[in-house]
Parts: C-alpha cells; sequence; structure tokens
C-alpha cells in the first residue's frame, strides 16, 4: 500500500461560507414558500437543507502532526496531513485501527479522546480516527529473559517512534500499536539472549567467532543500538520509523540476585588482595634492596625468609599489627 498525500483540500473555510449561505437562503426559501405557498421553493428549500447537513461532515479540522487516512466505500483515496480546515468528500471515512488501543506510551493515548454522556449520564468514551505523527515513547514491561549463559535477568526499555507511511500504518497490519509492542518485546528477547549480564570469558556477542567483553551492563549502548535496528527492521512494514531505543531497567531476576551480589562481591575481594599482594612484594622488595644498598644490617637466607614473613603478615593483614620488641640478640 502506497501514501497518496491529498494536498488540494485545504478549502474548508471557502466550504463553510458556502455552507452558511446556501442553509440561509434554504431556511428563507422554506419561510417565503411557507407565506405564498409555493410547494416548489418550499421542496427545494429542504433538499438544498439536507445536502447541506451532509455537506458538514466533509469539514475536517487537522492540528500540527496529524493526519487522517480517508476511505471511500473501503477504497483508500488517500491522506490529509498538517494543520489546516480542510474539506472532503462528506461520505469519506477517516480509518484508525489502533485509536482505542491504549499502551504505556505517551502521545495519543490519552489525549486524543472524547467523553461524551448518553444513557442517563452513563460516559463513553469515543475514540479520535486522527494519527498522531508526533515522536512518541513506549514503555513495555520489564521482562524476565535468560542471558547468553542462562542467568535471568529483569530488562526493560523505552522506544521512540512515529508514524511516517500512514497508508502502512493503517491497512499493513491489524493494529500498528499493538504490532509495534509485540515486535519490541520479541527485538528484545533475541538480543538480550546474545549477551551475558557482565563481562565472561569465552563469549562472542558480535558473531564474528571472537570473544569479545560485550556485556549488557558495560555495553548497553551497543546493545541499544542492537535492539533499535532488530525493531526497525521488524515495523518498516507498518510504516514507522524507530527513533531510539533505550535501556530503562536492568537487573538480575530476584531468585539469583543474592547468589550474584555474594559472586561479585567475591571477585571484588579476590581482585583487592591481588592488588594489596602486589603492592606488598614490591615494599618487601624495596626494604631488603635498601637494606643491601646501605649495609645497615646482614641478614642470611632464614632471617631473610623471616623478615619477608613478617613483613608480608603486616602488610596484608586486616588488622593492625601488633609489634613485639626483640631486646636480645637477633641470632
Amino acid at each position: 500500500m502506497k501514501e497518496i498525500v491529498l494536498e488540494n483540500k485545504k478549502n474548508g473555510m471557502l466550504m463553510m461560507l458556502l455552507i452558511i449561505a446556501a442553509g440561509i437562503l434554504s431556511i428563507a426559501g422554506i419561510i417565503v414558500g411557507a407565506i405564498y405557498e409555493y410547494i416548489a421553493l418550499i421542496v427545494a428549500s429542504i433538499i438544498v437543507m439536507t445536502v447541506i447537513c451532509i455537506a458538514t461532515a466533509g469539514l475536517k479540522v487537522l492540528k500540527p502532526q496529524e493526519a487522517l487516512v480517508l476511505t471511500l466505500f473501503g477504497k483508500y483515496v488517500g491522506t490529509i496531513k498538517g494543520d489546516g480546515f480542510y474539506f472532503v468528500n462528506p461520505f469519506c471515512v477517516a480509518v484508525n485501527p489502533a485509536a482505542k488501543t491504549k499502551l504505556n506510551q505517551s502521545g495519543d493515548v490519552s489525549a486524543k479522546s472524547v467523553i461524551s454522556a448518553v444513557n442517563g449520564g452513563e460516559e463513553i468514551e469515543i475514540a479520535s480516527k486522527k494519527l498522531s505523527l508526533k515522536i512518541m515513547t513506549l514503555n513495555n514491561n520489564r521482562q524476565k529473559i535468560n542471558d547468553c549463559l542462562g542467568n535471568p535477568i529483569e530488562i526493560g526499555i523505552a522506544v521512540t517512534w512515529k508514524i511516517v507511511d500512514t497508508a502502512k500504518a493503517v491497512f499493513n497490519v491489524d493494529n500498528y500499536k499493538e504490532f509495534l509492542s509485540l515486535q519490541c518485546d520479541s527485538a528484545l528477547r533475541n538480543i538480550v539472549r546474545l549477551y551475558p549480564y557482565d563481562v565472561a570469558p569465552n563469549v562472542d556477542t558480535t558473531g564474528d567467532g571472537i570473544a569479545d567483553e560485550g556485556s549488557l551492563r558495560g555495553s548497553s549502548e551497543i546493545v541499544a543500538g542492537r535492539i533499535r535496528d532488530e525493531i526497525q527492521s521488524r515495523v518498516n512494514e507498518a510504516g514507522i520509523e524507530i527513533v531510539e531505543a533505550r535501556i530503562t531497567y536492568l537487573a538480575y531476576a530476584t531468585e539469583i540476585a543474592a547468589v550474584m551480589l555474594q559472586r561479585q562481591q567475591a571477585s571484588a575481594i579476590i581482585d583487592a588482595r591481588k592488588m594489596i599482594v602486589d603492592g606488598a612484594v614490591g615494599m618487601v622488595e624495596m626494604a631488603l634492596e635498601r637494606l643491601n644498598e646501605k649495609d645497615i644490617v646482614k641478614l642470611d637466607e632464614e632471617r631473610k625468609a623471616a623478615m619477608v614473613s613478617n613483613l608480608l603478615v603486616v602488610l596484608c593483614g586486616n588488622h593492625d599489627a601488633q609489634p613485639v620488641v626483640n631486646s636480645g640478640s637477633l641470632y
């Protein structure tokens, strides 16, 4: 389905003036015909009044970034876009299959609805048939997905999107909002399962056969870009452009969150200990070299080993060392 933009319909003000003038003349004709008993004039005025009532259905008002997809007896005739006062064939019907669909998103979910009271005060929601061409944001519910290592994680994304082809959005899919939401969920699962939550060894996230350091936590921009491209490839047929996709929530699932926290803490402790040991060994080596350079004291191998052991205990211990003063001979 190819979009047809109707650009020569912006004549609503002229038609409204003609309708008002014809309405005044028809009322005057009915009055004059009744006074002078001109039956033909009365009938003609009534016919004109009926035509006027039908013609008013062709007056359309659009705000900026709005569109109307019009069909005539089931056939697509075109789309009117842009702000203005339009007049179209009064038998044309506006089509918007997603008018009553409410997702967790911004835009035309609530602002484009009209509430009317009928049946003794009962409120009925009348959805607008206008399509919003603005950039809108879709926040799908958080999903629980297994990463490439099988660890369950919870992730949520925000997708900004807009309609670029109204004909495709209305006619190529049953409901473009629900279609977009479903494709976002599917694309998110396909991309997330390629990455580990955190950097893991021997994991290829790019598909080139070489292990890399990609992860959901450390490569969020790259992951978001791949999610956007995946969604875009799926919604092209719906006339939708994906502007951006962002990860809004990322965490381990509750059933393994505590275990993974302990794992991260253990890894942090090991890294810290490695740094402490490296520093302590360097300090011991420096101390022995300085003692030899200054020729302060001569130590045999056994005493050097004892000194190294004592220094490492002092430098690597979790608590302050309690010194023992030796007042006797070293040997």
